[in-house]
């Protein structure tokens, strides 16, 4: 039988510890969040492994390591709204929840985020709201938000998400450029500007949906 305690303490002492992630805060959350909890039932005792987890239906959960910069990256206050696309069975969410003030899980595979819905009462995240919608549509019913995150990567950043940011508001992505390879991203608004910070190479799959149209050559 696993040591489900045992994986988590791991996880944080060589998994996140040893690659930048130092934001006591986000430690604490993962330490505390069971990840096996949200791992399809074949899956839990590999949850704590450090590569990305398949949820099924071409969806993935992002590897500790990249998670943890991910949240980091959000830099989150206790009273932010967070916008987390692509929740899958809601283990991000349930992190964000203990980083924010509240959370819009967006997820439009509506098998996955009845799961999602079932394992996030499991662990009292009452301040996390799963939402049903089109991921690329994001959820322009609560914006803005102080900061959004992707569950995946991305090929581009759909104008309809970037226009749900608040000003100041951090959006935290791996975008795939022509190499393949996705790159960690953090966007800031300023006025009406985004500057972008390439952080580092995230192994994290596409996100289905986000892929940029291909351009024909004649």
């Amino acid at each position: 039988m696993t040591d489900f305690v045992l994986a988590r303490r791991n996880m944080v002492e060589n998994q996140l510890r040893t690659n930048k992630v130092s934001d006591p805060r986000v430690i604490d959350a993962m330490a505390t969040v069971p990840r096996e909890a949200f791992a399809p039932s074949g899956r839990r005792s590999v949850a704590y492994i450090d590569e990305p987890l398949p949820l099924g239906g071409g969806r993935w959960l992002p590897p500790p390591m990249i998670a943890g910069r991910m949240y980091q990256l959000a830099a989150l206050g206790p009273g932010d709204l967070v916008l987390l696309v692509g929740a899958g069975t809601g283990y991000g969410a349930a992190i964000l929840g203990k980083l924010a003030s509240a959370v819009v899980a967006l997820e439009e595979d509506e098998a996955m985020a009845q799961s999602a819905e079932q394992a996030l009462g499991g662990v009292e995240a009452d301040n996390v709201v799963v939402a049903h919608g089109a991921l690329a549509a994001g959820w322009p019913k609560q914006a803005p938000y102080d900061a959004i995150v992707f569950e995946g990567s991305v090929e581009h950043v759909p104008d309809a998400i970037l226009q749900q940011l608040a000003p100041n508001g951090r959006l935290v992505v791996a975008i795939a450029g022509p190499t393949g390879v996705p790159v960690l991203t953090v966007m800031r608004k300023a006025g009406d500007t985004v500057a972008a910070d390439r952080v580092c190479d995230a192994n994290v799959p596409l996100l289905p949906g986000f892929e940029r149209a291909q351009e024909f050559v004649f």
